[in-house]
């Protein structure tokens, strides 16, 4: 896995003095404290090209190995054109290397780890791996109750029969869908509308029937319960909502409600939140919503840090996508995981990220307004101090333009 995000960020607190709110209301009512905030040269092709590339180069994939490439996102360049065909051209991918975008709001990333899984236990891999990257740009109105949940980045990650970091269980899952109207972006709209409080109990609904259908497999009794967990990850649109999610998991295993004067209850809950979760949410709380790429993000927080003593311990992962569908994972940290573990570490480039000034991050969300137009200005990304990489430099005779 690696993780690759914008080179700029704004403070939660220098964002709530703009707003004339308590730092508070950000920093412990969501769990932000900071958001990535990307230049316009940085678009979801450009953060998923840079993932990918980091990850072929950590771990020694050659691209010859990859015959499957999947980008899962909800804010893709082009309505009919996959980001994954920019994707497989710059990072030199063989042209009988299937490539395909999937799209279900923040399912996308996990949709793709299924589609490798599903591709190699039919035997179609023949010994080749699949690229998943989950790479998207969370991005709202200055001023609006969303505006502290932004974000963006990347996160890819290589799936193959010989897994160096998890080893993914196939027989024990849980699927949902039903069609809501919590969250979506129309065709004519930059922003996306959103129902807050209802995409929460859609989201919470979604969890607990996730884990019913994985309850009804096969060998589940065994591979369920929350006290054999090491960590349980959740999709994190921000950080507080897995505090939610690991309390409804918890209803769901049993089988009935908590409610605040159960105290018994609510200590078992807190303290395995502060174990199994909580650990995990610093990259989160720093980079903010990535849409696919959140609930991978967490995961490369927990195996950038994970020791011997962790190998072979089990693990969950459960996704949400509004519109509304989710998956429930059931996976065990891989023989010799820890000797990979630093490969993962993104705290270096999170160092040398620029702190912005809430004008600053303003005028970058103005000018990301107005620069999907047909022959406009020429971007360059040393204006914004960029290192070096593949970034969008505008559209010319209506085709985007990449390069460095």
């Amino acid at each position: 896995m690696a993780f690759h995000g914008p080179e700029h960020y704004v403070d939660m607190a220098d964002l709530a003095a703009a707003r004339g709110v308590e730092p508070e209301k950000y920093t412990r009512g969501l769990g932000q404290l900071a958001m990535a905030v990307p230049t316009p040269c940085e678009d979801t092709v450009s953060l998923a090209i840079s993932a990918g590339r980091k990850v072929l180069q950590k771990f020694d994939v050659d691209p010859a190995e990859i015959g499957t490439l999947v980008v899962g996102t909800e804010t893709g360049v082009d309505h009919s054109k996959p980001v994954a065909t920019y994707v497989h051209e710059h990072l030199g991918l063989a042209t009988n290397c299937r490539s395909v975008e999937t799209k279900h709001a923040c399912l996308g990333g996990s949709a793709g780890l299924s589609l490798a899984m599903d591709w190699i236990a039919a035997g179609r891999a023949c010994g080749r791996k699949a690229l998943v990257v989950a790479a998207d740009i969370a991005r709202y109105r200055l001023g609006t109750p969303g505006e502290p949940t932004q974000g963006g980045g990347a996160v890819a990650f290589v799936v193959s029969e010989r897994p160096r970091l998890l080893e993914c269980n196939p027989d024990i899952y849980g699927d949902y869908t039903r069609q809501v109207m919590d969250f979506w972006r129309p065709l004519y709209s930059k922003y996306a509308f959103v129902d807050g409080h209802y995409s929460i109990d859609c989201y919470l609904e979604a969890l607990a029937s996730t884990w019913a259908d994985a309850a009804s497999k096969r060998g589940a009794e065994h591979q369920l319960p929350i006290a054999g967990l090491d960590a349980c990850f959740y999709h994190v649109p921000f950080v507080k909502m897995a505090k939610k999610a690991h309390h409804r998991h918890w209803e769901a295993e049993l089988g009935r409600a908590i409610g605040p004067d159960d105290s018994s209850a609510l200590a078992v809950i807190d303290d395995s939140f502060e174990q199994r979760v909580k650990p995990w949410l610093g990259l989160n709380a720093t980079v903010g919503n990535i849409y696919t790429g959140s609930l991978f993000l967490a995961v490369v927080d927990y195996l950038r840090r994970i020791d011997s003593q962790r190998e072979g311990r089990a693990v969950s992962l459960f996704a949400y996508g509004s519109g509304c569908g989710a998956s429930l994972l059931f996976a065990r940290v891989a023989r010799d995981a820890s000797t990979q573990a630093s490969k993962l570490d993104p705290r270096a480039d999170l160092d040398r990220r620029r702190r912005l000034a809430v004008v600053e991050y303003e005028e970058l969300t103005r000018m990301a307004e107005a620069i999907d137009v047909d022959n406009g200005a020429t971007l360059d990304p040393s204006e914004w101090g960029l290192e070096p990489g593949v970034y969008y430099l505008g559209t010319r005779d209506h085709i985007r333009q990449y390069g460095s």
